[in-house]
């Protein structure tokens, strides 16, 4: 930084400079023309300028003066002057300006005088006061009346501050621009002074100025570990100015910097606790443990204290703690808003406990099925979808006919009809197929199982229908149709309960058949079934599957899946102790097997956004030598950090991807892991996803074939149903990877980053991907898997684990995502080979993206009109800026995207919840009158 030419050392000055010295006739021509500007600058002071300039200087006379009855009178003229003085945004007041040369003899003078009581009444005080204001009033032109007017009003407590006192008060105001950096002399004289009055009265300027010196003075403090009871007692005076002048975000950080954030609470009022907890939510992914908890805690009380009940159970969710939960869900009297809760918590899939008959069948999703279909009748999309509905086959620039083995053909098409007509109940090839021409027969063994399956996804939701659908294959003779049968009743159910629990009871009984097919897929299917319950019934008839050590690890390593399904994020000792020690027990040759993974996976999904919990495990991992154990680390890490946003956490991660290892000598499983763990962790938080993404990059170049693998995966994790174009050219570019490894990893990606969006762009991609790989018939099965999931309901369901305008992540969702992720992280052992029902596990995040608005009081359909746009973060923008852009009116329901957000068009209705997104219920406002704006509304 250079140095100011009068601060310049001597020696500094006189070295000679590279360039020539001007001549000597024009140095002192520079030096008269600067004398005469500087001159001229003092002449250009207009007659009140001068006026305040020598009274300035009067005062500051007087209190050199060794006579004290001077010095209360000047003080008094000097915070009069300074605090009536106006500028404009971009100079500095006047009085501030011209005591700048006076400021180090003013300190000097301050510290010279003695502490000492004020010697006269608070009368004669007050008067002394006035007689000072009138002076000062003469001075600058402005009548007593109004001098009084613009002076400032006396209370006790500032009268009863000491000279010395009320000259520190004046000297922390000109430390504002004097000081050096770093001396905090605002502060220090802030302190000094003792005042009680409010530090506001100096301006919005002094505030800020005065809260950033206390976080600093605070740190400095607390390293030291001294007392910062003074500081805390200063910062909450300032809070309240900060609040009522539109500085909600700086009240904010202030109490973060004296780590009492909870007393932000006694503060906020119906005008400003909207801005501070939207500010507040918004900070979490930007702050460390415990910081990050408290403050989602203290925007829930805010939020409880406002009666905004529908908001508080949100941040309750986030928290994961199931007596604020419950708490929260009990809080309203209104039985409409119970209800709105109710259906806020279904779609978390959280059971709470009620009699209300009514909010048990909300809870248990009971109607999804029929308000699905019935939102596909209103988008016309109920017809089904033949398979070259989707292919479009015509379209694909083929020159030669495409040669692929047919049974490949057939499988992929099972998962294209399934994904494709999923919930609709009535796909040609497997629900309405006439007897005997079942499409299970055009497959084999493994692809019958599959196929089988795949009539839960056609069925989904439905249980009342797909029950007898599913029933006449439970029978069949081959154990593969059997098989399929019993996941396709885990399938139906996934997200949905029924009083009848018809799912534990079908596929209990195969929970110990000799059929490995049949007891892998009753172990999955009640996984799915009963994902997110927490249910001991369950854990009570899937453990001895895990703890028998005479199984193969295929089963033991689903049953630990399954119960991390069913305990999701509930840290359940009993399930950890059961995983760890399958893991101990087995020897190294079985821990190598490809099954492992599913058993480290079981064990991180108890840690689920569990954060710092999960440490005690991660040192019992620690234990296990096998490579596994080093997986399990990893995935637990990744696990108990989701969508948090942890750059520590993300870093850990990175290196790991990045180191390079010898993959013949030690087993390098757990750097796709790490890569993965990556994306789990920064999926959450905007900033986090495109940083993540650019090392994504990275590791695509310089990383081992391992991570390589792993990137595309991680892609698509991070941007799951959310067709970003950056992301899909980075995967186009994948896909054509000279590792068909990467290119398969990249074309599926491209498929769950499109999952229910029927995006055309991604559409024409793949068609000519199909051309491309039309001899490559892995590559081509990826491409018509991918083409099913871009079409994944016609377009109306989505995979995306974010709902309630991406406030809160369905952990049961996370799950189908991560052990879908899993099986790509060997995708020739898995999906290619004959685990291709693992595709399945994507049921679990499948959710319609449809906005239904309900009556309040009959819970019927109430079609109502809403603005559907782009989503605009307003966080810290100034008065009530538009939420949402590029928008468009609809009548309900409607589709939205995963970046879309909605809003009501009129004021008719009163939503409940704050969100609207899923199922909201409206209230009619009885003061609204129809405009002549709504009534073209109504007519577009």
């Amino acid at each position: 930084m250079p140095i100011e030419e009068k601060e310049r050392p001597q020696a500094m000055v006189s070295v000679p400079s590279k360039d020539p010295e001007p001549p000597k006739k024009d140095r002192a021509a520079d030096n008269l023309l600067k004398a005469k500007q500087e001159l001229k600058q003092d002449t250009e002071l207009n007659e009140e300028d001068q006026a305040l300039k020598g009274e300035l200087e009067m005062l500051v006379e007087r209190l050199r003066e060794s006579d004290t009855s001077l010095h209360r009178p000047a003080l008094e003229s000097l915070r009069t002057l300074i605090r009536t003085s106006t500028s404009s945004m971009t100079s500095v007041p006047k009085p501030l300006k011209f005591l700048r040369p006076h400021y180090a003899e003013l300190a000097k003078i301050q510290a010279s005088w003695p502490d000492q009581p004020v010697a006269s009444t608070s009368q004669a005080i007050a008067q002394t006061a006035t007689a000072a204001v009138e002076t000062v009033a003469a001075a600058v032109g402005l009548g007593g009346k109004d001098a009084a007017v613009n002076g400032d009003k006396k209370d006790e407590s500032q009268v009863q501050v000491t000279d010395k006192g009320l000259f520190a008060d004046i000297l922390s105001v000109l430390a504002m621009t004097y000081s050096d950096t770093g001396k905090r002399e605002t502060l220090m004289y802030r302190l000094k002074g003792g005042s009680d009055e409010d530090p506001g009265v100096w301006g919005h300027e002094y505030v800020r100025h005065l809260a950033a010196e206390i976080g600093e003075e605070y740190a400095a403090r607390q390293e030291k570990e001294e007392s910062t009871e003074d500081l805390l007692a200063l910062g909450l005076r300032l809070v309240p100015f900060l609040l009522t002048h539109n500085a909600e975000s700086d009240a904010v950080d202030l109490l973060l910097e004296l780590e009492s954030i909870d007393r932000i609470v006694d503060h906020v009022d119906s005008n400003t606790y909207q801005r501070v907890c939207l500010y507040m939510v918004s900070m979490v992914y930007y702050l460390t443990p415990p910081d990050d908890v408290d403050f989602l805690k203290t925007a829930r009380a805010i939020y409880k204290k406002h009666s905004r009940y529908t908001e508080a159970l949100t941040l309750a969710l986030r928290l994961q703690d199931m007596d604020m939960i419950k708490e929260d869900f009990e809080a309203p009297t209104n039985p409409q808003m119970k209800r709105q809760l109710a259906y806020i918590l279904a779609r978390q899939q959280i059971n709470v406990e009620t009699d209300d008959e009514t909010l048990t069948e909300i809870l248990n999703n009971t109607k999804l099925s029929e308000n699905f279909k019935r939102f596909g009748q209103e988008l016309s999309v109920t017809e089904p979808k033949s398979l070259e509905d989707i292919y479009k086959s015509h379209l694909e620039n083929s020159r030669n006919p495409t040669q692929v083995d047919s049974a490949k053909q057939n499988l992929a098409g099972t998962f294209v009809n399934a994904f494709v007509n999923a919930g609709f109940g009535n796909d040609k090839l497997m629900v309405e197929a006439e007897e005997g021409q079942s499409w299970i027969y055009k497959n084999k063994d493994h692809g019958m199982f599959s196929a089988a399956a795949s009539l839960g996804l056609s069925l989904l939701w439905d249980t009342d229908v797909g029950l007898s659908h599913i029933d006449k294959y439970a029978y069949a003779s081959e154990d593969y149709i059997k098989a399929g049968a019993m996941l396709a009743n885990g399938l139906i159910h996934s997200g949905v309960r029924t009083e009848m629990d018809a799912a534990l009871a079908l596929l209990s009984e195969h929970v110990e058949a000799t059929s490995v097919p049949l007891r892998v897929a009753s172990i999955i299917g009640i996984g799915i079934a009963y994902a997110g319950s927490k249910r001991e019934d369950i854990r009570d008839i899937l453990l001895p599957s895990l703890q028998d050590s005479s199984v193969s690890m295929e089963i033991a390593s689903m049953a630990a899946l399954a119960l991390g399904f069913v305990f999701v994020g509930s840290c359940d000792e009993d399930v950890t102790m059961g995983v760890v020690s399958a893991m101990m027990e087995r020897d190294e040759a079985q821990l190598k097997e490809k099954w492992g993974r599913f058993l480290a996976l079981g064990v991180a999904l108890l840690y689920l956004g569990r954060t710092e919990q999960s440490e005690a495990t991660i040192e019992v991992l620690k234990t296990i030598e096998a490579p596994l154990g080093k997986v399990a680390i990893t995935l637990v890490q990744s696990a108990s950090y989701a969508a948090t946003g942890n750059v520590v956490e993300i870093q850990k991660l990175l290196k790991e991807a990045t180191d390079h290892l010898d993959p013949e000598k030690e087993s390098d499983l757990h750097q796709s892991m790490a890569v993965i763990g990556v994306a789990l962790i920064a999926m959450g938080e905007d900033v986090g996803s495109q940083m993540s993404i650019r090392h994504f990059n990275h590791l695509m170049h310089y990383g081992e074939p391992v991570v390589r693998r792993a990137v595309p995966l991680a892609l698509g994790l991070i941007s799951a149903s959310n067709p970003a174009m950056h992301i899909l050219e980075t995967l186009s570019r994948y896909s054509h990877d000279n590792d068909l490894d990467v290119a398969l990893n990249a074309i599926f990606a491209m498929g769950l980053v499109g999952a229910g969006t029927n995006n055309a762009k991604l559409a024409q991609m793949l068609r000519q991907l199909a051309s491309y790989y039309s001899k490559e018939p892995d590559c081509f099965f990826m491409v018509r898997i991918a083409q099913g999931l871009v079409h994944m309901g016609k377009g109306t369901i989505g995979i995306n684990p974010f709902h309630t305008d991406r406030s809160l992540v369905s952990p049961v969702a996370v799950c189908g995502l991560l052990a879908t992720m899993l099986a790509f992280t060997d995708t020739r052992g898995f999906i290619l080979e004959k685990s291709h029902w693992m595709l399945y596990f994507l049921t679990m995040a499948m959710y319609p993206r449809f906005l239904i608005t309900l009556s309040d009081e009959t819970n019927e359909l109430l079609p109502t009109s809403v603005r559907v746009g782009q989503a605009v973060d307003v966080v810290g923008q100034a008065g009530k800026p538009r939420t949402i852009s590029g928008f468009q009116t609809h009548t309900t329901p409607v589709r939205l995207g995963h970046t879309e957000r909605a809003e009501m068009a009129t004021e008719e209705y009163l939503p409940y919840s704050h969100v609207l997104e899923g199922y909201v219920l409206l209230a009619k406002n009885k003061g609204y009158e129809k405009d002549a704006d709504d009534m073209e509304v109504e007519k577009k």
